[in-house]
């Protein structure tokens, strides 16, 4: 019978005859799957026209995933149409989708892991492409880590073994360390595991040279006075801080929030906040502005650095949005916000300008009464320039800043702990 008629079958309504057809297609994999491959590129990106083919390639199995991929590693498919093709077979090709999520390319470990993800697949092979991709110590394709959380509770004692067999090499103890981590948090780490990293980090924060992200694009930080910063802890809710290095601490500010549940039995989205070391003579506060500033950012950025004034004496907040377009400064003391600058399509200040500010009206001449007494020049007004005269510019943090002290890492509610935060460390 010919492979066309077989796959005229294998679109019918007939289930009798879709069975005939994919036995028949499965017993002659070796004619079969070329011309699948021949007809699904045919296909041209249509769906619905692709479907037949996926599911005879799913039903001939691991011979016909083989193909796949040599297909694919000879440039005979490529983009949307492998991407389908490799996501079209089930669990008895999960050992495959293994072995491809432990290649060291990123595109293609990204794609087993993708699958390995889809079919929940627990098997040593599974754990083994975890190891793998984390041991190597790059980046690590994201659907490992949502692969290492889905598969947690099943992987976490091969995991555990795995750290304390003397016969794995170092590496590898590391990368099932790091497997740990993404999947539940350093909750997953045993106690001779937890006391190790704590060493680490103890070690790593007296050689570091603190570095700070580029606001680029976008960003948002606060900074107070390195005397007073103890106040920042109440005055933003946060809780139970731990030492930390910077690197550290910014890499899981950024990171992943989690819900736990609240007292009364509510859902509560919990995030993480660095404070760093006192940088000449202040900190910088970064982390999820949904947890510290809430769903008004206007009424929510000066609630909180007004807060955190009135428990630090001083305090500033610096937002940035270029593709916004928005450009926010504020300035707060003992609880009352005293300057603030605000530019969307217009700049708008308020409060009475500081000492560094040069203002629109000084030496202009022009005695234009259409300009604000209070306005400062456009070259001294936004975030990026009135950090530096305010506090410190974080891009300009490095071997020539003032560091005293190091950073902590703080929670934004009580009785969660840093433990169930899933995520590589970065030391």
């Amino acid at each position: 019978m010919k492979i066309d008629t077989l796959l005229e079958d294998l679109a019918s309504d007939d289930p009798t005859g879709v069975d005939a057809a994919l036995r028949q297609l499965a017993d002659r994999p070796d004619s079969s799957v070329p011309a699948l491959l021949r007809g699904a590129a045919a296909a041209q990106g249509r769906k619905a026209a692709l479907r037949p083919f996926l599911t005879a390639l799913r039903h001939i199995g691991p011979a016909a995933f083989d193909e796949v991929m040599a297909a694919a590693q000879r440039g005979e498919i490529r983009g949307w149409l492998a991407h389908e093709l490799l996501g079209a077979f089930d669990e008895h090709c999960a050992d495959r989708y293994a072995t491809l999520a432990s290649v060291e390319d990123y595109g293609k470990s990204g794609v087993g892991f993708r699958a390995l993800l889809r079919l929940r697949t627990d098997s040593e092979a599974g754990v083994q492409a975890l190891v793998t991709g984390f041991s190597r110590g790059g980046p690590v394709p994201y659907e490992a880590s949502r692969y290492a959380r889905a598969l947690h509770e099943e992987f976490r004692p091969r995991l555990r073994a795995l750290r304390r067999d003397p016969a794995v090499p170092a590496r590898i103890r590391r990368g099932a360390m790091a497997a740990l981590v993404a999947g539940g948090g350093t909750d997953a780490l045993d106690g001779r595991d937890r006391a190790l990293l704590t060493r680490l980090i103890g070690v790593k924060i007296t050689d570091e040279t603190p570095r700070l992200p580029e606001t680029t694009l976008s960003g948002w930080w606060m900074a107070v006075p390195g005397a007073t910063y103890e106040g920042v802890f109440p005055a933003l809710g946060l809780h139970d801080p731990r030492p930390v290095t910077t690197a550290g601490g910014l890499d899981a500010s950024e990171g992943q929030e989690i819900e736990v549940t609240g007292p009364a039995g509510e859902e509560i989205v919990v995030g993480r906040v660095f404070v760093t070391p006192e940088l000449d003579g202040w900190r910088l506060v970064f982390g999820s502005s949904d947890r510290l500033i809430g769903d008004d950012p206007w009424d929510g950025m000066i609630d909180a650095v007004e807060r955190a004034s009135s428990h630090c004496g001083h305090a500033q907040l610096f937002f940035l949005d270029d593709a916004g377009g928005s450009d926010v400064w504020f300035v707060a003391e003992n609880g009352r916000v005293i300057r603030r600058f605000a530019a969307d399509s217009e700049p708008e200040w308020e409060g009475d300008p500081l000492p560094w500010e040069t203002l629109a009206t000084d030496g202009s001449g022009s005695g234009d009464d259409d300009v604000p007494s209070d306005a400062g020049t456009a070259g001294t007004v936004g975030a990026r320039e009135a950090c530096a005269h305010l506090s410190v510019d974080p891009g300009e943090v490095g071997p020539g800043t003032r560091v005293v002290g190091h950073g902590w890492l703080a929670i934004t509610a009580p009785d969660v702990g840093h433990g169930a935060f899933p995520g590589t460390i970065r030391l």
